[in-house]
């Protein structure tokens, strides 16, 4: 028979499933982070007992990525009391609005919550400021003001 008349199993079809990013530079984490993945390889593994196989391979995948997160991390030490650093809770003022925020590991991140990853541009101008210091960001001078150290 002809291979052009032959059926391709759907497999050799899909996109493959490239194994999830592992950000760049150290995995430093926050005191409470090292439970929060603990709690998130925990959850998955539960969920894979009653999964269906794709899914299983999905959760498998992302396993992978937290179970090398979980050995990799770093528990920084704590801030300095003046200065901004990894772990340090802040309040600053930007375009005339206040908000807290506080610099954490890159898995920890959640900007609308205010954890701003270390990594983030943010964080990289913040970091060594302080209190009433004004830092600027990559385009815009002057552009954040360091209200206070909490």
């Amino acid at each position: 028979m002809s291979v052009a008349f032959r059926r391709d199993s759907d497999e050799e079809h899909k996109e493959p499933r490239f194994e999830l990013p592992i950000p760049a530079g150290p995995n430093l984490v926050t005191e409470n982070s090292p439970a929060l993945i603990d709690a998130r390889i925990a959850a998955l593994e539960a969920e894979a007992t009653h999964a269906d196989e794709p899914r299983r391979s999905e959760i498998a995948r992302s396993l992978r990525y937290w179970h090398t997160r979980r050995v990799t991390a770093i528990v920084a030490p704590p801030p300095p009391a003046d200065a901004i650093a990894f772990g340090s809770r802040v309040r600053i003022a930007m375009d005339g609005t206040e908000r807290d925020i506080r610099i954490v590991g890159d898995d920890e991140a959640e900007p609308a919550a205010g954890l701003i990853a270390f990594s983030a541009p943010l964080a990289r101008a913040l970091i060594g400021a302080g209190e009433d210091d004004v830092v600027s960001l990559p385009g815009k001078p002057d552009a954040v003001e360091v209200v206070a150290l909490l």
